[in-house]
């Protein structure tokens, strides 16, 4: 068993920036690939980010490439998500996830094992 607590997000204006923080407790961090998702009222869960346990590799939702970046600390039990450049379009209630598999789709929420709790991102127009 892992568990994720999120910590984070609120509401910003348009260009700003924020820090999403996912801590991991339970089994060993550093063997878990991490990942964010976020859904909007009335929309679908829509994938973010990913990053691979080893952090050699990280993958990005064509909407967030080059404002948001994933990145872990295995010392810290802890992955972040920071997001620069926030457009109205990005508010959306962000979750952290963990997942055991390496192969797969990273864009697939059903490939992940566990779930944060969950955090408002709201960004003003």
């Amino acid at each position: 068993q892992v568990q994720l607590v999120q910590s984070g997000g609120g509401l910003v204006q348009a260009g700003g920036s924020l820090r999403l923080s996912c801590a991991a407790s339970g089994r060993p961090f550093s063997s878990y690939n991490m990942g964010y998702f976020r859904q909007a009222p009335g929309k679908e869960r829509e994938f973010v980010a990913a990053v691979t346990w080893s952090t050699s590799n990280t993958y990005y939702a064509d909407s967030v490439k080059g404002r948001f970046t994933i990145s872990r600390d295995n010392a810290k039990n802890t992955v972040y998500l920071q997001m620069n450049s926030l457009k109205p379009e990005d508010t959306a209630r962000y979750s952290c996830a963990a997942r055991s598999k390496y192969t797969g789709s990273w864009f697939d929420p059903f490939e992940y094992d566990y779930w944060g709790q969950g955090t408002q991102v709201t960004v003003s127009s």
